[in-house]
């Protein structure tokens, strides 16, 4: 086992990281941006080192000097967390050659199912569904309107390097598709440095749902069930549970050995997801993999009692699984809400700030995965989620009322946030049914807001 890791990240995560460590006797390393000195991620470390200015390319995305902090604190492993270099390929080469263990699968699978045009060829050779598409890249306006045609409107023109949503357009109509390719495109060109496009169908109105997966380095891989995330705003999840309230036991046992295949398929190392689309009629289509820890991985954790950041660790420090599939039981449901610094009614914008006041709500089946304290300036460099409630409950009915609850008692000031906006979700009717799926918010447009 390691005696010291490094993490490379910010805010809530690094601070999960950092407990999960703690609790297994390795120290830890915080890095931390010039703006971010008085985070609690790096009180709460054994050792911070100051890695570059605010803007994140300076500081959380600059590999040399990650590396840099990692040599010299002595640490033997990096956890990068999710985001910034998390799927970063390169990344994950350099820590192999300065023989420094990255915490995530090899570089070569993060490189393959990072880029989601090469990700849908393996699945396609795999014989694991896949949403009807293009096979490989589009490159130019002339190529896609011909891939389209075929495909049949409406379609997604989808940047192969995408993530949070980020260069994606609908596009349900001919005429619309010239603008919608190059503005995708150029998004995908700045966010990504990557602006490869490919053009797949879009399915109306389909369910979100994933599944975890652990793999070690023996060969050995599991699943731990789904979880729906298809509560959405531009394609950035808003509120996740599991299980998913439509779920049947037939359709988890083949969605289940269809996300194992998947993962086999790039001998899959470490702790990732396969994500799906599910149409009315319960067929599914994998959409992509995520190569590493997700931002809604507690809500995983709460109705299988695994710790999924100490297994990732356990893996990178070369032991066996020891879980088997017969060992993942589902005990209750489990809800998250992402709790962002941001004004719904302004059209979800930034609300950086210094928090005036707190009140965390409490009591059995809470838990909150969170960064912020009283008086911390809440920076306006970096995502905006603060904080994420999760609770468990014996069935879906108790864990809605216990979010409802939770969202009642959990007070931010000196900064807006979306607590009020999760509430009227829980409160939706539909929403409680459990009848929702990814169009849920624009749907519900005149509730919500």
């Amino acid at each position: 086992m390691f005696n010291k890791i490094l993490i490379a990240n910010r805010g809530e995560i690094a601070v999960r990281v950092i407990r999960a460590c703690r609790e297994m006797g390795i120290q830890t390393v915080a890095v931390y941006s010039d703006i971010d000195k008085n985070a609690l991620h790096v009180q709460l470390a054994d050792e911070a080192v100051c890695i570059g200015p605010a803007k994140a390319s300076g500081s959380y995305l600059n590999m040399e000097n990650i590396i840099s902090a990692t040599v010299l604190t002595g640490a033997e492993a990096i956890h990068p967390g999710f985001g910034f270099l998390s799927e970063n390929s390169k990344f994950a080469q350099m820590c192999k050659e300065c023989n420094i263990t990255f915490i995530g699968p090899d570089f070569e699978t993060i490189e393959k199912m990072g880029n989601k045009s090469k990700a849908r060829e393996i699945m396609m050779e795999s014989k694991v569904p896949v949403i009807p598409g293009t096979e490989g890249s589009v490159d130019t306006v002339q190529e896609a309107l011909q891939e389209a045609d075929e495909i049949g409107y409406p379609v997604m023109v989808k940047a192969s390097a995408g993530g949070g949503g980020r260069g994606i357009r609908i596009v349900r109509a001919k005429d619309e598709l010239k603008t919608a390719f190059e503005t995708a495109k150029a998004e995908a060109k700045g966010a990504f440095g990557d602006d490869t496009m490919y053009i797949e169908k879009f399915i109306e109105k389909p369910r979100h749902i994933e599944f975890q997966i652990l793999g070690d380095n023996y060969g050995n891989i599991i699943h731990l069930n789904e979880r729906d995330c298809s509560i959405q705003r531009r394609n950035q999840k808003v509120l996740e549970e599991a299980p998913c309230p439509i779920m049947n036991e037939e359709l988890r046992i083949k969605m289940g050995e269809t996300a194992v295949k998947a993962a086999k398929a790039v001998n899959y190392k470490g702790a990732g997801t396969i994500e799906f689309l599910v149409d009315n009629k319960f067929n599914f289509y994998f959409m992509e993999m995520n190569t590493r820890i997700q931002v809604e991985h507690p809500i995983t954790e709460m109705i299988t009692g695994v710790d999924l950041v100490k297994e990732q660790i356990k893996i990178a420090a070369d032991e066996k699984l020891e879980l088997s599939q017969e060992d993942i039981k589902i005990e209750g449901h489990s809800i998250e809400c992402r709790v962002n610094a941001e004004n719904p009614a302004k059209g979800f914008m930034p609300s950086p700030g210094k928090i005036t006041m707190v009140h965390l709500p409490g009591g059995n089946g809470i838990r909150i995965d969170s960064a912020i304290y009283q008086e911390y300036k809440l920076p306006p460099t970096y995502d905006s989620m603060v904080a994420k409630l999760i609770v468990h409950g014996k069935n879906r009915a108790e864990a809605v009322e216990k979010m409802k609850r939770a969202l009642e008692e959990f007070v931010i000031e000196g900064i807006d946030t979306n607590i009020d906006f999760q509430l009227k979700v829980l409160q939706n009717g539909t929403f409680q049914e459990g009848s929702y799926d990814t169009a849920f918010i624009q749907s519900n447009e005149n509730t919500l807001f």
